[in-house]
């Protein structure tokens, strides 16, 4: 008689308690009897070859801190018909604004979004068109965002949010600009609200709002160098300073427990 050491699991054990149907001899080896072959001991569905669960290659970082891969989106509109009102409304933008194709070289829609791609130099222009025309009404601005592209030749993108109350719509504008030229109309004489949005995202990520009331930091220091939320930006290990008081690195603090 064989004694299973203590600690120790049994052989070929079942969550279910029953024997072990997989096990050599037993009736999943039995031809006669595959008609009470259980479904838990199919063989699992079988992934391309090189990918793993999340569809990235082998040894891939899928958080993207370890370099990702992404491909790069085609930078073309997407084809017509939209669906649901986005035709009608880029259409009637088309007939009301004055060189819509050089101001608007792309319209999306993704995730049922519309989002027009605008030049940086006119963004103002068209704010201020969407939002007093009679077919627009984008009355509210919602906020003003940064995003990084590092690997883009235009790789500071800015994007606004805007919402039409008359006619419960939502609408994002999107435009882009190179590392050495980061200038954009400053919408603020369009949407006060777009002041500090504005502040923040020059002081996060370098982008320059022209004609701006007061284009100063709003999270860092006067003096600090540099624009965090770029994405060549160490994420740590950078001194702080503030006030001439040195900040030390979390891991050299007091501990006060």
């Amino acid at each position: 008689m064989s004694v299973t050491p203590q600690g120790s699991p049994p052989a070929n054990p079942n969550p279910d308690g029953q024997n072990d149907t997989s096990a050599p001899g037993s009736i999943s080896d039995d031809p006669s009897r595959a008609d009470v072959k259980s479904s838990a001991v199919r063989a699992p569905a079988t992934r391309a070859a090189g990918s793993d669960m999340f569809g990235a290659s082998i040894g891939g970082d899928t958080s993207g801190f370890g370099g990702l891969v992404r491909k790069a989106p085609a930078g073309l509109s997407t084809p017509r018909p939209f669906g649901g009102w986005f035709d009608e409304s880029v259409d009637a933008l088309q007939e009301s604004f004055s060189g819509f194709g050089e101001v608007v070289p792309r319209v999306v829609v993704d995730r049922g979004e519309l989002t027009l791609h605008v030049h940086p130099q006119k963004v103002a222009e068209l704010c201020s068109h969407l939002r007093d025309s009679e077919d627009h009404r984008y009355e509210v601005l919602l906020g003003v965002s940064g995003v990084d592209f590092p690997s883009q030749p235009e790789r500071l993108h800015v994007v606004y949010h805007l919402l039409s109350m008359t006619y419960r719509r939502r609408l994002r504008l999107e435009t882009a600009v190179p590392e050495s030229s980061p200038h954009v109309a400053s919408v603020c004489h369009v949407y006060p609200t777009a002041d500090f949005h504005e502040r923040e995202t020059w002081d996060m990520f370098g982008v320059v709002f022209d004609d701006h009331p007061g284009l100063t930091r709003i999270l860092m220091p006067d003096d600090w160098d540099g624009f965090p939320q770029r994405k060549d930006y160490p994420l740590g290990g950078v001194p702080v300073e503030y006030k001439g008081a040195q900040i030390p690195p979390p891991d050299e603090r007091r501990s006060y427990a």
